[in-house]
Order: structure tokens, then C-alpha cells, then sequence
């Protein structure tokens, strides 16, 4: 009897929880809770999981940009290395704050989704979107590696929901709301101009266009969206639209045929991620349409041909509903969905340019209501119970095992750029307290090197690559260190040119490996090239 007990009892919680989340007067705080729990366990199990590999280059890329504060960057728009100062300056630069960090964005997004949710389902179905998107890798897996892509996750979704809702309510509160947003969104990544084009696009479908237009809110929202973004704008005129120039080098002017593969894999990948929901939800269109089979005589055969034909047809109409819904209010989300996922694929042909499906990470905040919003699709409480049960142990699963994983990316021998960042930063800093006693401003060198010493060093310096040049007085007053790997013939000689004219430069060896639970890594040679402050 106890045993058994004690193995009904996570089902029994999970009653609980359910209950809690379904009731009206809880359900916010319990969404709000479980989204911090959410939160705490992704972070702990990618700070544990990915300790040997360290932080990836585009991390801490972005840290130093926030170490250099601007309207924006030479690659893109400023709200991410912003967003990353404001982080720093509260919490300690760590792997594990800035894990924190990164598991928040998605979860900000879902918290989003659960208010927006709102205005088109019912409790048992917004539990159960909820649950869906939480099985999504974009929501977690993905957007632990914190980039531009991760900030706009919820600054699309909190973009659509006030787009939404001022255009249903022509409140004036909305429309500021959707205009600083949207200016948000663009600041955090240019490809963000795919969700308002399609939002635009969608609001001009819609047949209450006459009504939103006429009304102050778009206007209040382009306004307002305007204003907040000028500041940036004036920064991209100044220096000659730049990081445009960049994403044409990088992902512009391809052929016609790798274009259309990186289009195919962009609709397809983003399919593929979304995989769980779009299976739940059919298993949930089959159970809406059974099929009966007769007694067995052979004279059924002919009405049994015709139930199956009759499901088959149910089953198309549902499918039709949730793609493409006849009800006003619903085909508006269904535009809000599929224009800022489809518009992307369309200018990438047009201009000749490759994308991939990672970047459709902030488009599913409207999956729950597409996929759910149908009346035929129905969700009982054993559904949510069953998702509940997924969506907790998917994550302390990953938790429980993350020692493991950890020690399999050791085997695999990760990047020695992120994975020995840390150490090579002490080493650093060991070097230039041996030559001057002058705090550390400024590395440069090999770019990866450089943003993962200016991540851990702890002066707290600034990044000399890909970055605008610092003035040359104040670089020359500092001085610097540059940081190469040793095989990099190109970067030493680089470095070597920038110590030649200043007496005392110090060129040092160094070859670190790293060890982690026992099992040692892959020595690794750099060349640091110290050039000393000028008097």
C-alpha cells in the first residue's frame, strides 16, 4: 500500500497543479511560479551541462559590446548588449547569471503567450498551449545560448499582443504600448521588420481595416515606435548603414539555388522544431472524428467506407479551421502568425540571401491559439494532466543528467576559444600585472580570444576586434594585449606590428589544458602580445 502511494503521488501533484492552474482565481500566479521554476532549472542544468564548453563566442561577444556602450553596433542593433549591462551591473559576471539570463527570455515569451493566449481560448486549452510551446527546443534548449535571437523572443510576443489588442480595441494605452515595442524589437535585431510588415500586411487584410485606420491608434503607434527608434537611426545614417553592409557580406548575394535550399530548410526546419505540438494536436483532431466499425457483416462495408470518407472530410475541415479560420478574430491572429513566419522566405528570395530556421525562434507566440482555437479541437483534463507530466519531467530529466552530458562534451573536446576563455583570461592578467601596474583596458587580437578575456578579466576591458576603434591617445595612455592562437601565423603578425614602435612590449607563450571531472582536455598554444601603456 505504501509503495504504492508513493508512486501515485506525482500524479496526484500533478492534479493539483492542474487544478490550480485552471481555476481563474490562481491561475496567473501558478503560470507566474511555475514559469520561475522553469526558469531556475533551465539555467542550473545548462550552467552545469555546458561547464567544460564555456560561454559560447557569441555570448561573450555581446559582452563586449556592453562593455562599450553605443546606439549600435557594427553587426546589430544595441538592445542585447544593453539589456546585458544592466544584467552585469546587478548580478556577477558569471556562467551561471548569465544562464539566468538567457533562460529568461524564453520565459518571458511564454508569460506573454499565457496573457495573450487569453483573448481567443479557455483556461483548460491556454494551460495546454502553454505546455505545447514549453516543448518547443526554442523555448529552452536553444535559447540558452543568449544572442540576438534569444531578445526578441519575448519582445515579439509582447509586440503582438499589444498589436492585437489595439487593433480589436483602438485604445490609444495599447497602441503606445504596440509602437515602444515594436521600436524594441527593432533594436533588438533588424529582422524583426518581418514582424511588422506582417502585422501591417495582416491589419489591412482584415475587414475592420477602415475602422483601425481611421482611428488614432495606428497613428499613435507609428508615432511613438518612431520616436523611439530615432536615436538609433541617426546612429545608422552616421555610420553609413554598417551593419546592413555586414549581413550582405555574411548571408547576401548567394546564388539562386542556395537560396531556395536555405529557404526549404528554413520552412522545414521550423516545422520539424514545432513537431511535438503539431503531433499532439493531430492526435487531438483523431480522437475528435472515431471510427466505429460495424458488427462485421458484409453489408457494412459500404456504410463503413462511407464514415471513414465522412472522418476524412471532418478531419480536413478542422485542419482548414486551424490554418486559415473563417471567424474574424481568429483569422487576424492566424495573419499575425503565418505573414512574420512566411515574409522571411519570400525576402530571401528576393534578395538573394540565405536564412536559417533558427531564426524563427520568436515567431510561435500565436501557435497555441492557431493550433487550439477551433472548437472542434477539444482538451480534457487528462490531456492537460499527461502534458503537465511531460513538460515537469522533460526538464529535471535533462537536470538529473546534466553531470553526464557535462562529461561527454568534455570527451568530445569543445572549442578551446569558449572552453578555456577563463583560464586564458587569468593568464592574461597575470602577464600585465607583471608588466605595469596599470588596470587592463583594452584586448584585442584574435576575436573570439578577445571577447572571452574581456568576459572574465576583471577589469572589466574593452574588445579592440569588430568594434569601433578606440581613440589612438587613449589606446596608446592604456595600452593593450592581443591574444592569438599560437598557430595563427596572421594574428601574431598583426599583433607584432602594434608592439614594434612601443618600448617594452612583451611577447609571452603560453599553452593551457583544461580538466574537467578528471578527464583532461586538448592542450591548446597561444601567443599573448603585451604592449604596455605609453607615458
Amino acid at each position: 500500500m505504501t509503495r504504492c502511494m508513493q508512486l501515485s503521488a506525482p500524479f496526484h501533484a500533478i492534479g493539483r497543479l492542474r487544478a490550480a492552474l485552471t481555476d481563474p482565481a490562481r491561475a496567473d500566479r501558478a503560470v507566474l511560479w511555475g514559469l520561475v521554476l522553469y526558469t531556475l532549472v533551465w539555467a542550473a542544468y545548462a550552467t552545469i551541462s555546458k561547464a567544460p564548453q564555456g560561454l559560447h563566442p557569441d555570448m561573450t561577444e555581446i559582452v563586449a559590446w556592453s562593455r562599450d556602450l553605443s546606439l549600435g553596433y557594427l553587426k546589430h542593433p544595441p538592445l542585447a548588449a544593453w539589456l546585458v549591462a544592466a544584467w552585469f551591473a546587478v548580478f556577477p559576471v558569471a556562467e551561471w547569471s548569465y544562464y539566468l539570463l538567457a533562460a529568461l527570455m524564453p520565459s518571458l515569451a511564454l508569460w506573454l503567450a499565457w496573457k495573450l493566449s487569453a483573448d481567443y481560448l479557455d483556461l483548460e486549452k491556454r494551460v495546454a498551449g502553454l505546455l505545447l510551446l514549453m516543448l518547443v527546443p526554442f523555448f529552452n534548449f536553444h535559447a540558452l545560448k543568449y544572442n540576438v535571437n534569444t531578445v526578441l523572443m519575448p519582445l515579439w510576443a509582447a509586440t503582438t499582443l499589444c498589436f492585437l489588442r489595439s487593433y480589436r480595441t483602438q485604445s490609444l494605452i495599447w497602441a503606445t504600448l504596440a509602437g515602444l515595442c515594436a521600436a524594441g524589437a527593432m533594436l533588438g535585431k533588424y529582422w524583426s521588420v518581418f514582424l511588422l510588415a506582417g502585422l501591417v500586411i495582416a491589419a489591412l487584410i482584415d475587414k475592420r481595416r477602415m475602422t483601425y485606420f481611421r482611428s488614432a491608434a495606428p497613428w499613435v503607434t507609428v508615432a511613438v515606435g518612431g520616436v523611439a527608434l530615432a536615436p538609433h537611426l541617426m546612429w545608422l545614417v552616421q555610420h553609413q548603414f554598417a551593419p546592413f553592409t555586414y549581413a550582405m557580406v555574411v548571408h547576401g548575394e548567394k546564388s539562386l539555388t542556395t537560396t531556395l535550399v536555405s529557404v526549404l530548410g528554413y520552412l522545414g526546419g521550423s516545422v520539424a522544431y514545432a513537431a511535438v505540438p503539431l503531433i499532439v494536436v493531430g492526435l487531438l483532431i483523431l480522437r475528435s472524428s472515431p471510427r466505429k466499425r460495424g458488427p462485421g457483416a458484409h453489408d457494412a462495408d459500404i456504410a463503413i467506407s462511407s464514415l471513414d470518407s465522412r472522418v476524412r472530410g471532418n478531419e480536413r475541415r478542422i485542419v482548414v479551421d486551424i490554418a486559415w479560420p473563417a471567424e474574424q478574430e481568429r483569422r487576424l491572429a492566424a495573419l499575425a502568425f503565418w505573414l512574420p513566419f512566411l515574409l522571411p522566405a519570400v525576402g530571401a528570395i528576393a534578395g538573394r540571401s540565405e536564412i536559417t530556421s533558427l531564426w524563427s525562434m520568436p515567431c510561435w507566440t500565436l501557435l497555441p491559439v492557431l493550433l487550439l482555437s477551433p472548437a472542434a479541437v477539444t482538451v480534457r483534463a487528462i490531456d492537460t494532466k499527461r502534458l503537465l507530466l511531460v513538460a515537469a519531467a522533460v526538464p529535471l530529466v535533462l537536470l538529473i543528467a546534466s553531470p553526464v552530458i557535462a562529461v561527454m562534451a568534455q570527451r568530445n573536446k569543445p572549442s578551446p576559444a569558449s572552453a578555456q576563455a577563463q583560464l586564458l583570461a587569468r593568464q592574461v592578467e597575470q602577464a600585465w600585472r607583471q608588466l605595469t601596474p596599470s588596470a587592463l583596458r583594452f584586448v584585442g587580437g584574435e576575436a573570439d580570444l578577445a571577447y572571452g578575456v574581456v568576459t572574465y578579466a576583471a577589469d572589466r576591458p574593452r574588445a579592440l576586434t569588430d568594434m569601433p576603434a578606440p581613440d589612438a591617445g587613449d589606446l596608446a595612455q592604456s595600452g593593450a594585449v592581443y591574444v592569438c592562437f599560437a598557430e595563427d601565423q596572421g594574428c601574431r603578425v598583426r599583433a607584432a606590428e602594434r608592439a614594434t614602435a612601443v618600448a617594452g612590449s612583451r611577447t609571452v607563450e603560453s599553452t593551457i589544458t583544461r580538466g574537467f571531472l578528471r578527464t583532461m582536455g586538448e592542450p591548446q598554444r597561444y601567443t599573448l602580445v603585451l604592449v604596455p601603456p605609453r607615458p
